[in-house]
């Protein structure tokens, strides 16, 4: 039962919902998209998301579930590129997006645009197509600037980009306050343009279980404390951070094991992984490489049993502009101590659903390490805390009310249809 004003087109150039997690370039943004055109489609909604085509054998079209079509557009080469260098095709990724478009006689109400260049092609379609869009970020320039320096490779066009994106959008949709703050700040975003909708989780992907049963599932030791690092191995998510406090707790009780789940691949190699080689060094040199456990990439089906093995979840990252891991930690019952930055500081509450440290501060995590592993009823009750918060206010189903509203507002043909497809599906709910 589909409407055709209720079509709606993602753009996400580099991050597709059908890529493994775990690299360089996977990792949060392709669950956003995922999770979000799938919480769509089950609220009436057809989505199509256009992503890149980085293989000579990925068919253009993929139904991949209900409401929900990956559509491949080429753009550049059809290999993977890292993402610092797609500027250069964006052109050819509008006007191959837009030919589909047309060539087929699909209807889009709305576009949803997702990082800066994938912005820059719902520019090129609103102004060829008259299609409305609104973008979400997942991250911006101007602050990755001040935390990577010369260290970001993107090309300085990208801040001139993302102005005209936050110029031209109907909305820009930030993912918490911290966010928010710097479109105003660092792009002149006017308040009422900005919509708060934060990310989610999935409740049927992360939920608690038997913390013995998921530490036979995982083969993790039974009798030690295991604190779990998981997530994209790039330098800024502050894995080093966690290998430094590990060397400045002392041995006392039980030993303490830190697992550190992601990378490139499954099976870790330091000739061909360079930040795993820099983190395996830097373990050897403050004599903890026998107390880390490194798993490499995990299918996402086996993240919810080193969440649940884990006694703390953490994730110090130099700066989030949101962060998914720490509400899948919480999903899972695990108390998350976070970096005070960005998205962290907004989905963790500190004291309640876990703690907040500075980032790049090992002496800092090292002491709330030692303080909160020696407490078990403190752990029991944050763990207990964290389960309410996130699905109180975390699951994909709410973020997916918060967007569709936002649509609404900005195409109001979708309300008039979402009324239409309740009432259908409410009627047949009633003759059965």
């Amino acid at each position: 039962m589909k409407f055709q004003n209720n079509h709606i087109a993602f753009i996400s150039e580099h991050a597709s919902p059908l890529a493994v997690l775990g690299g360089v370039d996977t990792g949060g943004q392709n669950v956003y998209v995922a999770q979000l055109a799938r919480h769509l489609a089950r609220q009436g909604y057809a989505v199509d998301v256009y992503t890149r085509r980085d293989s000579e054998d990925t068919p253009t079209i993929v139904e991949w579930v209900p409401g929900v079509r990956v559509i491949h557009i080429q753009a550049g080469p059809a290999q993977p590129v890292i993402k610092e260098e797609l500027l250069q095709y964006m052109t050819e990724f509008k006007d191959n997006m837009i030919a589909f478009i047309v060539n087929r006689q699909l209807h889009y109400s709305l576009v949803h645009a997702n990082f800066f260049m994938s912005a820059l092609v719902a520019i090129g379609v609103k102004k060829e197509l008259d299609i409305p869009f609104v973008v979400t970020f997942h991250a911006l320039g101007h602050v990755r600037r001040i935390h990577q320096a010369e260290k970001d490779n993107f090309p300085e066009e990208r801040l001139l980009i993302e102005q005209q994106a936050v110029q031209e959008a109907d909305f820009v949709i930030a993912e918490c306050p911290q966010d928010k703050e710097d479109l105003m700040k660092y792009y002149k975003a006017p308040e009422n343009k900005i919509t708060i909708i934060p990310c989610g989780f999935s409740a049927t992907e992360f939920y608690p279980m038997d913390k013995e049963v998921a530490r036979k599932i995982t083969g993790l030791p039974q009798s030690e404390h295991i604190i779990l690092q998981l997530g994209r191995m790039v330098p800024r998510k502050g894995v080093d951070n966690v290998i430094l406090a590990l060397g400045k707790l002392k041995q006392a009780g039980k030993k303490i094991t830190l697992v550190i789940v992601g990378g490139e691949s499954d099976n870790l190699q330091p000739e061909s992984n360079p930040e795993y080689a820099r983190l395996l060094s830097l373990a050897e040199q403050n004599g903890v490489v026998n107390r880390i456990i490194f798993t490499g990439r995990k299918n996402r089906s086996q993240l919810k049993y080193y969440y649940n093995a884990a006694d703390v979840f953490i994730t110090t990252p130099w700066y989030e502009p949101f962060g998914i891991t720490p509400l899948e930690a919480m999903a899972c019952g695990t108390p998350v101590i976070g970096s005070n930055v960005g998205g962290i500081k907004y989905s963790v509450a500190n004291e309640e659903t876990g703690w907040l440290v500075p980032p790049n501060n090992p002496a800092a995590l090292a002491d709330k390490l030692k303080e909160v592993l020696a407490d078990a009823s403190l752990l029991n009750r944050v763990s207990e805390n964290a389960i309410e918060r996130v699905n109180k206010y975390f699951t994909w189903h709410q973020v997916a009310l918060q967007v569709s509203a936002l649509y609404k507002s900005v195409h109001p043909v979708l309300s008039r249809n979402r009324l239409m497809y309740k009432l259908q599906v409410d009627r047949k709910d009633r003759a059965a």
